[in-house]
C-alpha cells in the first residue's frame, strides 16, 4: 500500500486502551477515604477526558479547591500504584500500531493523563512497540482541547500536518484535531458516544482499528 500520511497521534485513554476499570478503582477507593459513594465504570466515561484534575472535580464538586487538591494527590498516588491491573489495549489495536510501525509510519500518542502514569502504562502494554513521541498532562503545557501537545509532537518529528492525522474517542480530540490543523479521526468503541463527536466537529469515523489504514 501506498501511504500519503506520515504520523498519526493517537488519544490514549478510549482510544488506545480501555483503562477505566483501573481508572474507576482508584477513583472510588479515594472516594471512599471520604465518605462518598462510589461510581460505576460506565459513569466515569463521562467525568474522563480532561486531565486528573478534571476527573476529580467532576467526582467532587462540592469540595472546596483546597480539598480537590488534596483528594487529586490521593487519587494520582492510588492510582499509580496499580496502574495496569484490568488496563488493557481495544481488540485490533496492537496489529494496527505494528502495521503503522511495519509502514514506517510514525505513531505518537497525546493525552491528558497524568504525564507520569503515561509511559509506564504504554511500557506494560505495548511492550514490543516503540511509540516516536508521546505527550502527557505536565505544568506549563495546556491540555486538550488546546493543541499545543499535538503541535509539539509534529514539530519534534518534524512532519507536515498535510501528512498527519490525529485520532480520538471524544468530542474533547475532534476539537484538538481540528484546532492543530490536521486530518481528525473518531473512533467508535470509546468512551463518548458518536453523537458528542459530531457536535464537536467530527466528520471521518472508524468502527474497528485497521479501517484506519484505508484512510491513510
Amino acid at each position: 500500500m501506498i501511504f500519503r500520511h506520515k504520523l498519526v497521534v493517537f488519544d490514549l485513554d478510549g482510544t488506545l486502551i480501555n483503562s477505566l476499570p483501573d481508572i474507576s478503582a482508584a477513583a472510588n477507593k479515594m472516594l471512599s477515604q471520604y465518605g462518598k459513594s462510589a461510581h460505576t465504570v460506565d459513569e466515569y466515561k463521562f467525568f474522563v477526558g480532561n486531565g486528573s484534575k478534571k476527573l476529580v472535580e467532576r467526582i467532587l464538586p462540592d469540595f472546596t479547591e483546597e480539598q480537590q487538591a488534596e483528594a487529586l494527590k490521593i487519587y494520582k498516588d492510588l492510582y499509580q500504584q496499580k496502574l495496569v491491573v484490568n488496563t488493557a489495549p481495544y481488540p485490533g489495536i496492537r496489529e494496527l500500531l505494528l502495521s503503522l510501525k511495519a509502514e514506517g509510519i510514525k505513531i505518537g500518542v497525546c493525552t491528558n493523563k497524568h504525564y507520569s502514569a503515561v509511559n509506564e502504562i504504554l511500557g506494560k502494554v505495548f511492550p514490543e512497540i516503540e511509540f516516536d513521541a508521546v505527550a502527557g498532562e505536565r505544568t506549563g503545557i495546556p491540555k486538550k482541547p488546546d493543541p499545543a501537545n499535538v503541535n509539539n509532537i509534529i514539530k519534534e518529528l518534524d512532519i507536515d500536518k498535510s501528512k498527519t492525522v490525529y485520532v480520538g474517542d471524544s468530542d474533547v480530540d475532534m476539537e484538538t484535531g481540528y484546532r492543530a490543523g490536521v486530518m481528525t479521526v473518531g473512533v467508535l468503541w470509546g468512551y463518548r458516544p458518536l453523537e458528542n463527536m459530531i457536535k464537536a466537529g467530527g466528520k471521518i469515523f472508524i468502527s474497528q482499528p485497521s479501517a484506519l489504514l484505508d484512510i491513510l
